[in-house]
């Protein structure tokens, strides 16, 4: 994998990875949900459910490289009914939130295992990831370089860490504030709620 790296224009990395900052500190789903998760459970739970949509981004690369992804999205309906999946759980997410009580400091750990694999989820059930991958990832490989899919595997593993870096700062600012304005009140929650549920409008309208 480094030798590919190695192999690969500065130039072209260089541009990947300000093009991959760029999209990463544009607010999208993956943003909002870790901010929502870090609203609702604090910091360590914001940054979790970052860690949990990159583990999420590795599955989609991983597929991609394996042309796994453009299998699966090729068969009919296959799209929409991820598509719903993903909605349907944001829409429970939305309701357990809604619901939650006040989060118990003495249940941290739970919590961000909870917030791991809710984000893993998510990510995982939103086909817009698949398809980004496969079509963003190519645009920076040179098949004279060598075999396509070890640049898209250098590519996308650059593209995870960023997008970790990132989506785990917008959580973990968005659980500093929740717990600057009182998350005992149960208010972040049904902030967290509201979110989680239009994350859901957002992923069945687009």
């Amino acid at each position: 994998m480094l030798a590919t790296l190695a192999a690969m224009e500065p130039a072209t990395v260089a541009t990947f990875l300000m093009a991959g900052v760029m999209l990463n500190l544009t607010p999208g789903a993956d943003v909002m949900f870790a901010m929502a998760s870090g609203a609702q459970g604090g910091p360590r739970a914001g940054m979790a459910a970052a860690f949990g949509v990159a583990l999420g981004s590795v599955l989609h690369v991983t597929l991609a490289v394996l042309g796994i992804s453009a299998a699966i999205l090729a068969i009919p309906h296959a799209h929409e009914v991820i598509r719903y999946l993903g909605a349907g759980y944001l829409l429970w997410l939305a309701v357990k939130a809604w619901r939650a009580p006040p989060p118990d400091p003495r249940r941290g750990a739970a919590r961000t295992g909870r917030a791991i694999w809710r984000g893993f989820v998510t990510n995982a059930l939103n086909p817009k990831v698949a398809l980004f991958i496969m079509a963003f990832l190519p645009q920076f490989t040179d098949p004279a370089i060598g075999p396509i899919w070890q640049q898209m595997a250098v590519l996308g593993t650059l593209f995870i860490a960023t997008g970790l870096v990132i989506t785990g700062a917008y959580g973990a600012g968005a659980g500093w504030l929740g717990a600057a304005v009182g998350r005992a009140s149960g208010v972040m929650g049904k902030v967290s709620a509201v979110i989680f549920a239009a994350l859901a409008a957002r992923i069945v309208w687009d």
